[in-house]
C-alpha cells in the first residue's frame, strides 16, 4: 500500500497520520484522505474557519462574500455535530465559510487544486472573491482550480445550500426539527477533509484498476490532464518481494492510457474475505528526457466477483454475505468519524460479531473506510443516500431527479478500484403501486441501474434494495423482512426454492415489483431486534417489532432468524439491521458508543457456521 505523505509540503512521502508540525495534536482529521491515489505534496486544510449560518439564504444580499464571518467552526465537522463547536440542530436553509492561507513557495510552477471531500448539499466556492466552481450533492468529492498560487496567501469563502424542503438526497436526515423512528441529526455544509494539492500541467488523472483473476493480471486505465507528445505513462506493481510487474504506454495518443500488469503465478495472491492482500501500484508521467512530470502511489487486489446460478462467489468460491447494516453515525460527529481510528474500529466490531462485510447504508462513506476496508479483507455494498425516494406520497420531499444520476456517477467513478467494494446499490426502498403510470421514478431507477453498469461491469449492480423492484435484468434481487418471530420469518422466506421468494408487495397501495428472474438473492434487511438494556421509561427509544424483555429474548431472536438465512441453500447472504444503535433506534449489536450490549461471542457463534450455499461449492 502506498506511504502517506504528511499534511505539509513534503517532496517525497512519509509513514505518518498526522502532520509533523507543532500543531497537529489540534488539527481534526489529518490523515491522507484519498488513500488510493496519493501524491506526496499536500496541505490539509481542517482546523479553525470563520463560519456564518445564513437561515435565510440571503448571504449574498447582505455581503457575507466580502466581510468576516461572525463566528468559528472546527471544519470538517458539520455545524450541527458537538465537534463543530457550534451544535446547532435546527434547520439551516445555507451557511458560509471563510478562510485564509499561505501557499507554499515550493508549489511554484504548478496548478494549485483545492478539494472538498464532501459538502452538504449545494455548493458554491469563491477563492479571492472569484466564483471557481459548484457541485450538487452532498456526499461526493469535487475540486476547483486555483492556477500558479504558490507563495500567495488565498482566500476561500464556501456558501452550503442546504434547503429544507424540496427534490434532494438526504439519506437518513431527519425532515422534522427532531430526531424521530430511523431519522437523525441533519448535516449541513462541509463534513470531510478539505485540502490542497499541486499538480503540473499536464498530469495523472485517477486511475480505474480492474482485477483479471482468470487472466492473473490487472488492466489499468489512466486518464491525462493536459497530454502532450514525448510524455509516457509507467506503472510499476510490487509486493513485500519487490517488483511483480511493470507496463508503459506513450501518454499523447488516447485521452485514456491502457496498460496491463501481469502477475506471475508464484506471486499471484488472492484479495479475499479476512485477508485483505494489496500489491503496491505507482504511476509516473515521463517525459522525453526521462524528468518524471508527475506521479502518484496507489494500490490494488487481486479478486474476482461472480454468479453462479442463485450464488455471488468471491474468486470463484461461494461465500456467505454475513453483512451487517452499518450507517456510519457518531454521537459527537454525526456523519464524520471523530477521527481515523473510529472507521477502524467499526470495521473491527463487526468482524469481532461474526460479520464479514456491511451494506454501507443510506451513506456514501468516506473514502478512508474503503482503505481500511480493502486492508482488512472486508466485503462492502456501495450505496447511495438516497432513503425517501418516491413520487406522489404524503410528505414526499426527496422525489428524484436527474442529479441522483450525476451524483451516483460520481461515487461509482471514486470507488470503482476499491477492491473491498463487492455490489453497488444505487437506490433504496423505492416505492411503485401496482396500478400508477410510469413516473420520473421509473426513469431514474432504470437510468441509475443502466448508468452503474456501463461505469462498471465488474460488479454485480441491484436495482434497488427492497419494495418496488422495478428493472427486470437486475443482477441481484431481495427483500426487507422485519418479521421477529423467527417460525414465522422461516414461513415467509420458505418460498426461494420453488422460484417465490418473499417480496415487498400486496395490495393497491403496496409496492409493486417486477418477477423475479431466478437471480441470486438475499434478505438485506432483517432483525433490528429492538433492546436497550439501559433504557429509561421516559426515554424516546424505537426499534422493529416488540421490544424484547430479556436479554435471552434477544438471543433466540437472533440466533432463530438468522438460522434461517443460513440453511436456506438459495439465499447467497443477509444484511443484519445493524452495527449499533443510533440515536432512538436503538436496534443495534453496540450502543452508539460502541459499548457492547451482549455476549459476542454468542452472537459470533450463530453467524460463523458453514452456510448451506456454501456446501458442496468451492
Amino acid at each position: 500500500m502506498p506511504e502517506e505523505p504528511t499534511t505539509m509540503t513534503s517532496t517525497a512521502t512519509s509513514t505518518a497520520t498526522s502532520t509533523a508540525t507543532a500543531t497537529a495534536t489540534a488539527q481534526p482529521r489529518p490523515e491522507y484522505p484519498r488513500p488510493q491515489f496519493v501524491r506526496p505534496d499536500w496541505l490539509n486544510l481542517n482546523g479553525r474557519w470563520q463560519f456564518e449560518i445564513d437561515r435565510g439564504d440571503s448571504g449574498l444580499e447582505r455581503g457575507l462574500l466580502e466581510r468576516d464571518l461572525g463566528s468559528e467552526i472546527l471544519v470538517p465537522f458539520c455545524p450541527e455535530s458537538e465537534l463543530s463547536g457550534i451544535g446547532d440542530v435546527d434547520f439551516m436553509e445555507a451557511v458560509w465559510y471563510r478562510r485564509t492561507f499561505a501557499v507554499p513557495e515550493q508549489w511554484r510552477g504548478r496548478n494549485v487544486l483545492v478539494h472538498f471531500q464532501a459538502v452538504d448539499h449545494d455548493t458554491t466556492v469563491w477563492a479571492d472573491g472569484v466564483e471557481v466552481t459548484r457541485h450538487r450533492g452532498g456526499s461526493t468529492p469535487f475540486s476547483a482550480n486555483l492556477g500558479d498560487v504558490a507563495g500567495r496567501e488565498v482566500t476561500l469563502v464556501v456558501r452550503a445550500r442546504d434547503h429544507k424542503a424540496g427534490p434532494q438526497a438526504r439519506g437518513k436526515q431527519s425532515d422534522r426539527y427532531a430526531n424521530h423512528d430511523c431519522h437523525y441529526t441533519r448535516t449541513t455544509g462541509i463534513w470531510q477533509t478539505v485540502w490542497l494539492e499541486p499538480v503540473p500541467t499536464s498530469h495523472l488523472n485517477r486511475p480505474r484498476i480492474t482485477p483479471d483473476v482468470a487472466g492473473s493480471a490487472f488492466h489499468v486505465e489512466v486518464p491525462l490532464a493536459g497530454p502532450r507528445r514525448g510524455l509516457t505513462v509507467k506503472a510499476t506493481l510490487s509486493d513485500d518481494a519487490g517488483v511483480v510487474a511493470t507496463a508503459q504506454a506513450r501518454a499523447d495518443l488516447d485521452l485514456a492510457v491502457r496498460l496491463t500488469l501481469a502477475v506471475p503465478a508464484e506471486r499471484r495472491k488472492l484479495w479475499s474475505v479476512g485477508a485483505g492482500h494489496l500489491y503496491d501500484l505507482a504511476f509516473e508521467l515521463v517525459d522525453a528526457d526521462g524528468t518524471v512530470v508527475d506521479q502518484a502511489a496507489s494500490y490494488a487486489g487481486l479478486r474476482s466477483v461472480s454468479i453462479d446460478g442463485k450464488a455471488v462467489l468471491l474468486n470463484g468460491e461461494a461465500v456467505f454475505q454475513r453483512l451487517v447494516l452499518d450507517q456510519g453515525y457518531y454521537a459527537d460527529g454525526l456523519l464524520t468519524a471523530p477521527d481515523d481510528a473510529a472507521l477502524v474500529a467499526d470495521i473491527e466490531l463487526s468482524l469481532a460479531a461474526g460479520f464479514n462485510g456491511a451494506r454501507l447504508h443510506q451513506k456514501v462513506f468516506e473514502e478512508r473506510f474503503l482503505y481500511h476496508a480493502d486492508r482488512l479483507g472486508y466485503l462492502v455494498w456501495g450505496e447511495f443516500p438516497d432513503w425517501g425516494c418516491n413520487v406522489g406520497r404524503d410528505g414526499d420531499n426527496q422525489q428524484p431527479t436527474a442529479t441522483y444520476v450525476t451524483q451516483w456517477l460520481e461515487a461509482v467513478e471514486r470507488d470503482y478500484s476499491h477492491p473491498s467494494i463487492v455490489g453497488w446499490c444505487p437506490l433504496n426502498e423505492t416505492w411503485q403501486r401496482l396500478h400508477d403510470r410510469l413516473t420520473v421514478l421509473d426513469d431514474v431507477m432504470r437510468g441509475m441501474f443502466l448508468a452503474t453498469k456501463a461505469a462498471d461491469q465488474s460488479r454485480p449492480v441491484l436495482d434497488t434494495s427492497g419494495y418496488s423492484h422495478r428493472v427486470p435484468e437486475t443482477d441481484i434481487y431481495d427483500s426487507h423482512n422485519y418479521e421477529q418471530d423467527p417460525a414465522k420469518f422461516a414461513q415467509a422466506m420458505k418460498g426461494l426454492a420453488e422460484g417465490k421468494p418473499y417480496v415487498n408487495e400486496g395490495g393497491l397501495d403496496k409496492p409493486w415489483s417486477v418477477p423475479y428472474a431466478g437471480q441470486p438473492y438475499f434478505c438485506s434487511e432483517f432483525g433490528g431486534i429492538w433492546w436497550n438494556p439501559d433504557a429509561r421509561p421516559d426515554e424516546d427509544s424505537w426499534g422493529y417489532g416488540e421490544r424484547c424483555r430479556t436479554l435471552e429474548e434477544f438471543y433466540a431472536r437472533f440466533e432463530g432468524l438468522v438460522a434461517v438465512l443460513l440453511d436456506d441453500p438459495d439465499m447467497f447472504g443477509y444484511c443484519y439491521t445493524q452495527l449499533t444503535d443510533v440515536f432512538q433506534e436503538q436496534n443495534g449489536i453496540y450502543r452508539f458508543d460502541r459499548s457492547e450490549k451482549f455476549d459476542l461471542a454468542r452472537v459470533r457463534a450463530a453467524q460463523i457456521r458453514t452456510a448451506a450455499i456454501e456446501k458442496g461449492r468451492g
